[in-house]
């Protein structure tokens, strides 16, 4: 039997048939999995590659992360396994391949090369790191792309993420209403996601009469480690923290401890996540809840509708402050 003859007992179009065998995005789940199961019990199976050389598509959706300001930084970071972990679930019930790809940039023509590889329908990239214009560049030319990160005006990709100012504006406000007034920011300012967490944690602190002190560091476990080390050895210590990651929070315990500094009752310690792991720290860490499962939901959605050509637009999602024992 061919799609054809498919196509006259599903009453539909046999470009619908090859699209809902295909997986695209444009034909409902419902009548996608009605096809397929006709097309099973008929014995059809459109040959791979000539349907998606019909359909101009790859099957195939690129998931990478850059790292040009953390270059130690491994995919085995517990925020972005949960993060890649969801978007494979999504797109692979979606019917889609996935290309993993960890990016060292080492000039601005990577994603150039990624996006004209032939190889994917689209791309998700997880972080905009210190490439921001590039992916600005880059989206000016090149549609099927959604960014995981921040939003500024007038920008051209399309983002999904959290409200990271209003974040660090809740650790803020969170570690003064404890009476803390020797605050202390953990982490690399320079990457936009992390730049809003203190923007909006200065904001706070400003507004109350109190300083931020940056502790700038590469956000690598062992770096944070060793630079809250030697910062808790150089002076007085600051009796609250907030570092501008779950996994930067734990080496910033691990180094109080070996300090001998309670936590929280000498330095109270948040966190920003609120990955698996951070229940489960020595205290539980306080931290600040980013929604992957609606932020993972929301890329998925936002780039298979710019590949149907169909409208899409950014969204932000709302971040949620979790107390536990840190502070």
């Amino acid at each position: 039997m061919k799609l054809a003859d498919l196509a006259v007992l599903a009453g539909v179009s046999t470009a619908t048939v090859s699209r809902a065998l295909s997986g695209h995005p444009s034909v409902s789940k419902t009548t996608q999995e009605r096809i397929r199961a006709m097309a099973r019990e008929h014995g059809v199976r459109p040959n791979q590659l000539a349907r998606n050389l019909r359909l101009r598509s790859t099957g195939a959706i690129a998931l990478a992360m850059p790292l040009g300001h953390a270059r130690t930084q491994h995919l085995t970071d517990p925020f972005f396994l949960t993060l890649l972990g969801f978007l494979a679930d999504r797109l692979v019930d979606r019917g889609y391949d996935i290309l993993l790809s960890r990016v060292l940039p080492d000039g601005d023509e990577w994603l150039d090369r990624l996006v004209d590889s032939g190889r994917v329908d689209g791309l998700l990239l997880v972080g905009q790191s210190d490439q921001y214009d590039t992916i600005e560049r880059v989206a000016a030319r090149y549609a099927p792309m959604v960014v995981w990160g921040v939003n500024r005006p007038g920008q051209r990709h399309l983002t999904i993420g959290s409200d990271n100012i209003l974040g660090g504006r809740m650790v803020g406000e969170h570690l003064l209403g404890l009476g803390r007034r020797r605050l202390l920011f953990v982490g690399d300012p320079g990457p936009p996601e992390f730049a809003d967490r203190l923007t909006g944690f200065r904001a706070v602190a400003d507004a109350a009469g109190c300083e931020v002190e940056v502790l700038a560091c590469e956000m690598a476990p062992d770096h944070v480690h060793a630079t809250m080390r030697a910062r808790l050895a150089s002076g007085t210590a600051p009796d609250a923290i907030f570092a501008a990651s779950d996994v930067a929070a734990m080496s910033v315990l691990r180094a109080l401890t070996e300090a001998g500094l309670d936590v929280p009752g000498a330095v109270a310690v948040v966190g920003y996540d609120d990955v698996t792991l951070a229940a489960h720290t020595s205290p539980p860490l306080t931290t600040i809840r980013q929604d992957l499962v609606t932020g993972t939901a929301l890329l998925v959605d936002t780039l298979l509708n710019r590949i149907a050509g169909e409208p899409a637009a950014s969204a932000i999602v709302p971040p949620q402050l979790i107390v536990r024992a840190s502070a």
